[in-house]
């Protein structure tokens, strides 16, 4: 078996909204509690389900590492790394810690990062997350009890819990430019040290520019909705 992508949830339930999202893609997918103890046949993508949330930081990198190395060892190019589409964390992480780890451990030097999921109301503009018509730290998630979401800049909240990262900002003017645009922005913010970067999406065809765009990174950190452009790896 030789993956087409190898996935990893933070949580089951995001896990399956992942999965669900790659089906409507196209793409042949089998869903996992925990890292598998063998390999899944004829499978385009496998979602390794943890529950990695809200675990102490050294737990959830170790857990994401773990997945990640089994899903190179089947051949997955790229690892997506499913959060959830209000970026549910902490000052301390785990988004920001599992990301760079994850993209040190496939040595690769910048990881695209976007929640967005436009069809539930979730979107990013310059940089910031929208739920509904409602700036991410105007919404309920203010009130989360694990993980109050009380700032709605994404780059300000990342750049907090990445502590070996820059992290930049890939605009709604580039998406809407196409995924040639895209990779330009990308390459120029890899040449100022940036490793990490939100990505603005306001509906459906930027996420189909930005899994286009990405399509060449060894990582990408999303919510589920950007699987929806996910179709395109079936012409690999």
């Amino acid at each position: 078996m030789t993956l087409k992508l190898g996935c990893i949830a933070d949580d089951f339930t995001g896990a399956t909204d992942l999965a669900n999202n790659l089906v409507r893609a196209g793409m042949r997918v089998v869903q996992t509690i925990g890292v598998p103890a063998a390999p899944v046949a004829d499978v385009d993508a496998v979602v390794v389900a943890l529950k990695s949330r809200t675990a102490p930081v050294a737990e959830a990198v170790a857990d994401s590492l773990a997945a990640a190395r089994w899903l190179r060892a089947q051949g997955a190019p790229q690892i997506y790394f499913k959060v959830c589409s209000t970026f549910d964390s902490t000052p301390a992480g785990n988004i920001g810690p599992v990301a760079e780890a994850l993209l040190t451990d496939a040595g690769g030097d910048f990881a695209l990062v976007t929640p967005a999921f436009p069809e539930n109301g979730r979107t990013v503009y310059k940089g910031h997350l929208f739920v509904g018509d409602l700036l991410l730290s105007d919404s309920p998630m203010r009130h989360h009890p694990l993980t109050p979401m009380t700032d709605a800049n994404l780059v300000r909240v990342l750049q907090a819990q990445a502590a070996q990262s820059r992290v930049g900002l890939v605009e709604r003017r580039h998406v809407a430019a196409g995924a040639a645009a895209v990779a330009e922005r990308m390459g120029v913010l890899r040449r100022e040290g940036v490793r990490l970067a939100i990505a603005d999406a306001l509906d459906d065809a930027d996420l189909h520019v930005l899994a286009q765009a990405t399509r060449g990174l060894k990582l990408v950190v999303a919510g589920s909705g950007l699987a929806i452009g996910c179709l395109l790896y079936t012409s690999r």
